[in-house]
């Protein structure tokens, strides 16, 4: 045996490293076949594999500039990092934007902005902006709810996300008294730490499902019963990254615990049908919303992504028809989001917001349905122009998901389907996930919602309003094209918003509906 030892201690390094580069020839050239280019070229062949690799990170560091990259580029990922870390998040020596670019967003100054009064809400929290209208107060709902927050968290899923990632975010919008959107994931322990929750639930019913894979209304009573943070229930028909496709949650990432959350089992890929059991048709979707109101007393949604309208005409006309309906709708854009999904859905299935929601809002202004629906919008809104342009159109509030994602850490990896998210936030890996300081990253969350809602409420105050809800579509222009150089909302799109029924930000502050429950009135 000391012979064997003293043979190849004898051998020196570079013998070692000569023999393992033969040996990955010997495999290149006679072993496999997958690979044209490392059998053609053994060994230096690795290199083009390894490189490619790594090129996304070195377009994003070293290549792009920092107004090119998509989904976000740096600017809009470096705002919302300061942000978050209440750094300034200012720019010197004026705009690095092409300010006449196709669809860059302009929004009208008055000449004398809006004053504060000395016992306004706003004079003591210049972060308090709350939604103008209420959650399930036309269709008289037992348990009525106003969002104490115009941002909040958009859907996603634990499961998708991993725990420590959805405690930051459930911590940090009670931090910032706003709502969780649970994604169809079900309600985790996670999402349970003090922040107001949206349950959510899709084809897979997780969370609320029966043993045969149906919708089950006594788990949603029971649920609901259980866990007084929900304020709200919204139903998905569909979402922005793969409409009319169902999910998947890569069998990777199914942990004993997402499992029995979920109902499914360990190590295998949930996948989510790509139409509902429950109903089949829009008078059966109307009747399991009010069904499910009823029995749980809360407000009750759907969120759709947008393309064709006549299913939706259809909803509306119902709608006129009973005085019934959902409390809210949330429209995502094609533009999002967060669920991983085939390039030929996420590139070209469903419209963009911009032009989703303004096609939707038509539908029900046209019936004069608007001031009975809360409008939520979904889609790369979370910036306050874009925000400002989403209340001018006739949005009541915005959910966010990547923008959260980034406040808490998320680098645009663009790895979230794969679990090996290096920051620990779309991945089941629990290495990784120690990486997430829960307390700090909650705070981030807070703050970027916080310095969110200042700056649009500053840029609010600027145009001479109160609140934005009072922005409308003559307020903001966009550069349309060459030969149409820049036209206001209302001629872009062709529909103006319906005013909105707002008195005062003092009255929304004392309503009684209004969530957050641990809201400070420190103006009293």
């Amino acid at each position: 045996m000391g012979q064997f030892v003293d043979f190849f201690s004898g051998i020196p390094w570079w013998a070692w490293v000569f023999f393992v580069i033969l040996l990955v020839a010997i495999r290149d050239i006679f072993f496999q076949r997958a690979h044209t280019i490392s059998h053609n070229y053994p060994v230096v062949g690795h290199l083009r594999y390894w490189l490619e690799s790594i090129g996304p990170e070195m377009r994003q560091y070293f290549v792009a500039n920092n107004r090119e990259e998509l989904p976000f580029n740096r600017i809009e990922r470096g705002w919302i990092y300061a942000s978050a870390k209440k750094q300034n998040n200012y720019e010197g020596f004026g705009t690095d934007r092409d300010i006449y670019a196709h669809q860059h967003i302009f929004i009208k100054n008055q000449m004398m902005a809006y004053r504060v009064p000395d016992s306004h809400p706003n004079a003591s929290d210049k972060t308090f902006v709350p939604c103008a209208k209420v959650m399930g107060a036309y269709n008289r709902r037992q348990k009525p709810y106003r969002p104490a927050s115009i941002i909040n968290v958009s859907a996603m899923s634990f499961g998708s996300l991993s725990a420590a990632a959805v405690e930051s975010l459930n911590k940090g919008v009670a931090k910032a008294q706003a709502y969780h959107n649970t994604g169809e994931g079900g309600l985790s322990p996670y999402h349970n730490k003090g922040g107001d929750v949206i349950f959510h639930f899709g084809t897979g019913y997780f969370g609320v499902r029966s043993k045969d894979g149906n919708f089950s209304m006594e788990k949603m009573k029971e649920l609901v019963s259980r866990k007084p943070c929900i304020k709200a229930i919204e139903i998905k028909l569909s979402q922005g990254a793969k409409p009319g496709k169902g999910g998947v949650l890569p069998g990777a990432k199914i942990t004993p615990e997402i499992a029995k959350i979920r109902g499914v089992e360990v190590g295998k890929d949930v996948l989510s049908p790509a139409t509902h059991k429950a109903f089949d048709n829009i008078p059966e979707l109307m009747q399991l919303i009010e069904d499910i109101a009823e029995e749980t007393g809360l407000p009750v949604g759907i969120k759709g992504a947008i393309g064709k309208l006549d299913q939706w005409e259809q909803l509306a006309d119902l709608m006129l028809k009973t005085g019934k309906g959902p409390d809210f709708i949330t429209v995502d854009g094609g533009e999002g989001g967060t669920g991983a999904a085939p390039p030929s859905f996420a590139d070209h299935v469903s419209l963009p917001w911009v032009y989703g929601f303004s096609s939707l809002y038509k539908v029900f202004q046209t019936r004069n349905l608007t001031e009975r629906i809360v409008f939520i919008g979904s889609g790369k809104l979370g910036f306050p122009a874009k925000a400002a342009m989403a209340f001018a159109m006739g949005i009541d509030c915005i959910n966010v998901a990547r923008e959260a994602m980034m406040s808490i850490g998320c680098i645009q990896a663009q790895v979230c389907h794969t679990n090996r998210c290096p920051a620990g936030i779309a991945t089941q890996n629990k290495w990784r996930q120690r990486g997430i300081d829960i307390p700090l990253k909650s705070d981030r969350l807070a703050q970027y919602f916080k310095t969110f809602r200042k700056e649009l409420l500053e840029i609010t105050h600027a145009a001479g309003y109160e609140h934005p809800c009072q922005f409308n579509m003559q307020d903001v222009q966009v550069n349309v094209d060459d030969t149409d150089l820049n036209r206001d909302l209302k001629a872009t799109y062709g529909y103006d918003k319906t005013e909105v029924a707002f008195t005062s930000v003092e009255e929304l502050y004392r309503c009684e509906y209004l969530g957050g429950k641990d809201f400070q009135k420190t103006f009293e």
